[in-house]
C-alpha cells in the first residue's frame, strides 16, 4: 500500500513538473500550471499528499525560471501547501464550489499579501491579475480531471487521508 501511495505521489509530482514548464506570461513568471495536479492528489490521495505536491509543483515551477524572488519562493511554498491541504479538507467534505472558490480567492489575493510588506504594492497589483487566471484555469482542470480519474485510484486511498 505504501510503494502504491508513493508511486502516485511522484506521479502528480511529475505532472506538476510538466505543468510548471507551461508558463502564463505575467510580471512574474512564475504562474504556471504547476498546481492542477496537486489539486487533483489532494483530492485523490488526501490533504498530506496534495499539499506536497503542491509546495514541490511551485517550487519546480520557480527553478525553471531561475528563482527570480530568490528564498522568498520557500515562503510561497508554504502557502500553496496550505491552500492545497484546506481545498482538500473541504473537497472531502464534499464541499467541492466552496473548496474551489476559497482556493482561486485565497491564491489571487491573500497568498501575494506579504509581497506588499516585503516588496511593494505595485507589486502585488501587478501579479494578482495574473494569478486570478492561473489560479481559475489550474482549478477548472482539477475539477474536470478529478471525476474521471477516480476510477483508476483505488477507492481504499480515495477514503483514507494520507497522515504525514
Amino acid at each position: 500500500m505504501k510503494s502504491r501511495m508513493l508511486s502516485l505521489l511522484a506521479l502528480f509530482s511529475a505532472l506538476s513538473a510538466v505543468g510548471a514548464a507551461i508558463k502564463i506570461p505575467a510580471i512574474v513568471g512564475s504562474v504556471a500550471f504547476d498546481v492542477f495536479p496537486a489539486l487533483i492528489a489532494a483530492a485523490l490521495l488526501g490533504s498530506g499528499a496534495g499539499a506536497i505536491v503542491g509546495a514541490l509543483g511551485h517550487l519546480l515551477s520557480a527553478l525553471i525560471v531561475g528563482f527570480p524572488l530568490g528564498p522568498m519562493h520557500v515562503l510561497i511554498a508554504i502557502e500553496m501547501a496550505a491552500l492545497v491541504f484546506i481545498f482538500a479538507v473541504l473537497y472531502k467534505r464534499n464541499k467541492k464550489i466552496s473548496a474551489s472558490i476559497l482556493f482561486i480567492l485565497a491564491n489571487s489575493f491573500a497568498a501575494p499579501l506579504p509581497f506588499i510588506f516585503l516588496m511593494n504594492k505595485a507589486f502585488y497589483v501587478a501579479i494578482v491579475p495574473s494569478l486570478l487566471i492561473g489560479s481559475i484555469i489550474n482549478t477548472v482542470i482539477a475539477l474536470v480531471a478529478i471525476p474521471r480519474l477516480k476510477a483508476l485510484v483505488k477507492q481504499d486511498l480515495i477514503k483514507k487521508d494520507v497522515k504525514l
